[in-house]
């Protein structure tokens, strides 16, 4: 049988998803312009639909890339950006030397979300590509929510009720940045979507509130086996031009250190939320009549 692309029109868009649950790329835009209304709301119900948008050969500038991040809600200046000097909110350089700083001479790649670590992290994240190695340099997407539906029905029991900590107190105390460490439900209800997915940063040593270290690790160890499972990824690489828009409510992702030396530079900016990460938990069904209670 003869392989197709499956491709669908919005009223203004190009929508090719790139795979079942997870990632779209959308063409028929130009992001260094303001979006009509109509693109605006189709873009964010796209999003919730696919949690992670490719849009290629979008030139744009740094001050373009705000503008188009700032039409999805208020954006977050994250507390370890350079700032301007004209007081205007700046894109986050992201650079292999920060990171082989973090982790040593051979940086690793460690599956999380954006900002976790605040009360209430930020929702949306738009990633541009700025200078590229000739190889590598790839990031990957995990499908959180699928990660979860996917888990064994014992070890949803065993972590339904969990809340995990997510501490990003060490890059804030060198920046000057107090603020104190933080816990979450390990799963949280998406507040537009409602569907439940795994809400942990295995960047930041999560701990489980009231478990030892080594009942954590174990857990944390097993959590990251279910994440590191092809079938729930999607898999992207870059080239020059290519903007990516994902919703850290369904995701966690994870940057491929495969291009040893060679320079990599992306700019990021955060779109902020208003949610506190929760778990909605549904009611149960009502019993029928003549049924045991």
């Amino acid at each position: 049988m003869p392989a197709h692309n499956i491709v669908s029109i919005t009223q203004t868009l190009s929508v090719k998803p790139l795979e079942p649950t997870v990632g779209a790329e959308i063409s028929g835009v130009d992001l260094s312009r303001p979006l009509s209304v109509q693109q605006r709301d189709e873009i964010h119900a796209l999003i919730l639909r696919h949690k992670v948008l490719f849009f290629r050969d979008q030139h744009i500038t740094s001050e373009q890339q705000i503008a188009f991040a700032a039409q999805f809600g208020e954006l977050y200046e994250h507390p370890t950006t350079r700032k301007q000097d004209n007081g205007k909110p700046q894109a986050h350089l992201i650079l292999a030397t920060e990171a082989r700083e973090a982790y040593g001479n051979a940086p690793k790649g460690r599956w999380h979300t954006d900002t976790s670590w605040l009360l209430k992290p930020t929702w949306g994240a738009v990633l541009r590509a700025v200078s590229l190695p000739a190889l590598g340099g790839d990031t990957v997407w995990a499908d959180s929510g699928l990660v979860y539906r996917s888990l064994p029905d014992e070890l949803k029991a065993r972590i339904d009720s969990l809340f995990v900590t997510h501490n990003f107190k060490p890059a804030l105390d060198k920046v000057g940045y107090p603020y104190p460490i933080l816990a979450h439900p390990l799963v949280r209800t998406h507040p537009e979507t409602f569907e439940d997915a795994l809400f942990i940063n295995f960047s930041m040593s999560p701990q489980v509130i009231g478990w030892s270290v080594e009942e954590s690790r174990s857990l944390v160890a097993e959590l990251l086996k279910h994440f590191s499972n092809p079938e729930y990824h999607v898999r992207f690489k870059w080239t020059p031009g290519t903007v990516a828009f994902w919703d850290n409510r369904a995701l966690l992702h994870y940057p491929v250190y495969n291009y040893g030396e060679f320079e990599r530079v992306m700019e990021r900016v955060l779109i902020a939320d208003n949610d506190i990460p929760h778990r909605v938990r549904q009611p149960a069904a009502p019993a029928l009549e003549g049924s045991p209670a």
